[in-house]
């Protein structure tokens, strides 16, 4: 009985190197770039305060990284793609802002404990596949009394919809958390548990804008690593199919009676006060 359970048991080691290569698919930088608001949200949310030091994790591009910078913090943002780290040098250098950005994994972060007043994460942390290690990572690196800020995409909202529509068609690694759980409040109590003394959570809603609903899917199709890897891993008709339900996916959404659209993603805001 023990050998057939740890034999269906997924190997996460292989699905994070997986994941590492579909997120440096296509250009995060890119779709980073139109969601920076919600960066910029959380941190005036988590009331980050000058002189904090401050970690993102999961930071692609560094879009929370960034904006704990523009609140007067020490910021450092750790990623495990080099490549999306350097966008966010580039960027962070262009504001004239001084940010480290680390190359790192969310599930081993190479800091000692309490190194930080914040730890924040945008849609980052939360497709880690070892959701109780990354928890425990976040927990570990930040002070007592400090805070942890997390956004993270919500089941039953557009991009819940659109990694279900995706999975239909390409189904993903069998035994994996949803990484979805983190737009969730009671998978949230459950990671961070006793360690937290306190943990808001509001739903909040970004919109996605583009000429039509066939324009957000080609955006996609062409930077968003997750479905550029499932469309290749498709032919012909398979792969047709697919675009096709992605197209009507944004109409559904769609809350413009217009030739363009402007689609609502739902998503969790969460802050903690660490014990």
């Amino acid at each position: 009985m023990t050998s057939t359970v740890e034999a269906t048991k997924p190997d996460l080691g292989a699905i994070k190197q997986r994941q590492q290569q579909t997120w440096a698919s296509g250009d995060f930088a890119v779709v980073a770039a139109r969601i920076v608001l919600v960066a910029e949200r959380l941190c005036d949310t988590a009331d980050l305060q000058a002189g904090w030091r401050v970690l993102d994790v999961a930071t692609g591009s560094g879009n929370a990284a960034i904006a704990a910078a523009r609140h007067g913090c020490t910021a450092v943002g750790v990623d495990y793609v080099p490549s999306l780290l350097e966008r966010g040098r580039l960027r962070a250098a262009a504001e004239g802002l001084s940010v480290e950005l680390l190359e790192g994994d969310a599930e081993s972060l190479p800091f000692p404990d309490a190194s930080f007043d914040a730890v924040t994460s945008v849609f980052g942390s939360m497709f880690a596949p070892d959701h109780g290690k990354t928890a425990a990572e976040l927990l570990r690196v930040c002070r007592p009394g400090g805070t942890i800020a997390l956004a993270s995409w919500r089941p039953e909202g557009l991009i819940g919809e659109l990694f279900r529509t995706v999975g239909a068609h390409v189904p993903p690694p069998a035994g994996l958390s949803s990484p979805l759980l983190w737009g969730t409040e009671g998978h949230l109590r459950e990671l961070l548990g006793e360690s937290i003394d306190s943990l808001e959570v509001t739903e909040r809603t970004f919109a996605f804008r583009f000429l039509s609903a066939e324009d957000f899917v080609a955006f996609f199709r062409s930077w968003y690593g997750p479905t550029l890897k499932a469309l290749e891993a498709l032919e012909g008709t398979a792969r047709d199919e697919l675009e096709r339900d992605l197209v009507a996916l944004a109409r559904r959404f769609d809350r413009l009676e217009s030739d363009a659209v402007a689609i609502p993603a739902t998503y969790t805001e969460a802050v903690a006060i660490r014990r």
